[in-house]
């Protein structure tokens, strides 16, 4: 390391040191950026202050498009339930729900115009995000005095209708997972040295009370092997052409493009330091190839490095619907209680959908024995993992849709 980028490194509050990955030199950033060509390219203050304007260098969360995240609390009645639904976690924040307001029920539907094709050929991931709504749903029933009896695919003749939420009257039960629900975001940037604790890890596998069930790799051996799939499982989603260009459509590149969808990936989204970010706002639009390519260096030096544990939710059918609703619920009631905890956690889905993506062609499996052989369950299969760790800095919220636009 230079004296140079070895100043550029961050004290973190404990006295630790960042992660590699975490923090780059000014040098290094100015680099990564392609400032020079920016500069020369935007010669004159006034287009780099549209640029800086337009993309919301500053600020950028203050929009329409965020504020669900603001007022999720504020809508009266069913509509209140459906508010705290639409801020559940969802792959590539698809938000594949809709939802519809009975006199004593809500009617949870899913959305499969927002299924992203060969990234997801059997809706794996749109189920989880179903699920992760779901959860979100019965939390704020049971603060507001219901008590929510849920029926997952109530009807077979319906594919699309997920689940049916009856709201019959009960005790008022407001959680700390339920108070956690507007400040749970997916934590993309990197995490401490610091490994979790076998009590936290514990407490977090109680929450499996049903059908899926929770493990977790933490050894360093296990860790390193887990990270390497992920690695190699994210460069051949980026190998593949029509997944590349599946996921790449949910990236949404400017304010513009944000508040027209209100779904989709941020650069604000990424994990950046706020100074990566910006200069990032004012460069030009990226490629899909160059937005791959970051993608997988970030998996490789930030997401796997900074890694302190990474958990597995495990089911006997990854391709049932109920198992998939069911492994959707767990998954955002653990990112509710890692919230409550201080905690980062991101989702990992890259394997999985590789895994899927061979299955719907019938090809032999590359990932599908390389990760039964970390998990040693004959009888579980993985329906999704996470990544778990302290963080170095807060995730950020993500573009919503408010409650109104999610009614059927």
């Amino acid at each position: 390391m230079t004296g140079q980028e070895a100043a550029g490194r961050s004290t973190l509050a404990d006295g630790g040191r960042e992660p590699p990955g975490a923090l780059v030199s000014r040098r290094g950033v100015l680099h990564a950026a392609g400032v020079g060509a920016l500069m020369a390219a935007t010669a004159g203050a006034g287009l780099l202050s549209y640029r800086a304007y337009d993309n919301r260098v500053l600020g950028a969360d203050r929009s329409g498009a965020f504020d669900g995240w603001r007022r999720w609390r504020d809508e009266p009645g069913l509509r209140g339930l459906v508010a705290a639904a639409s801020l559940a976690a969802s792959p590539h924040n698809t938000q594949p729900w809709s939802f519809h307001l009975g006199d004593n029920h809500i009617d949870v539907y899913a959305d499969d115009a927002r299924r992203m094709g060969s990234v997801d050929p059997y809706a794996r991931e749109l189920r989880l995000g179903l699920g992760c709504a779901l959860e979100n749903l019965v939390l704020a029933g049971q603060a507001r005095g219901f008590d929510p009896q849920v029926t997952l695919c109530p009807d077979t003749t319906r594919p699309d209708l997920a689940a049916r939420v009856d709201l019959p009257s009960g005790a008022h039960n407001e959680t700390a997972r339920y108070r956690a629900i507007g400040r749970r975001h997916t934590n993309r940037g990197p995490y401490r040295r610091q490994p979790i604790s076998d009590a936290i890890l514990a407490e977090l596998t109680s929450l499996a009370t049903g059908q899926p069930t929770l493990a977790w790799i933490t050894s360093e051996h296990d860790r390193l092997a887990m990270g390497q799939l992920m690695v190699e499982a994210a460069q051949a989603v980026t190998a593949d052409t029509d997944q590349s260009r599946d996921g790449f459509a949910w990236f949404r590149a400017s304010a513009d493009a944000i508040n027209a969808h209100k779904d989709g990936l941020t650069l604000d989204g990424q994990g950046l330091s706020s100074l990566v970010t910006a200069v990032a706002k004012l460069l030009p639009s990226t490629s899909r190839a160059a937005g791959d390519a970051f993608w997988v260096d970030q998996t490789r030096t930030v997401h796997t490095r900074t890694a302190a544990a990474y958990g597995l939710i495990l089911v006997p059918d990854p391709r049932d619907p109920v198992h998939q609703l069911d492994g959707g619920r767990l998954l955002q009631r653990i990112h509710l209680e890692v919230t409550v905890r201080g905690l980062a956690l991101q989702h990992m889905n890259q394997i999985t959908e590789r895994i899927d993506r061979d299955l719907s062609l019938g090809r032999s499996q590359t990932f599908g024995p390389r990760l039964a052989a970390l998990v040693g369950r004959s009888d579980q299969q993985v329906l999704t993992a996470f990544r778990l760790g302290h963080p170095v800095r807060e995730g950020r919220r993500s573009p919503r849709r408010p409650a109104p636009e999610v009614l059927r």
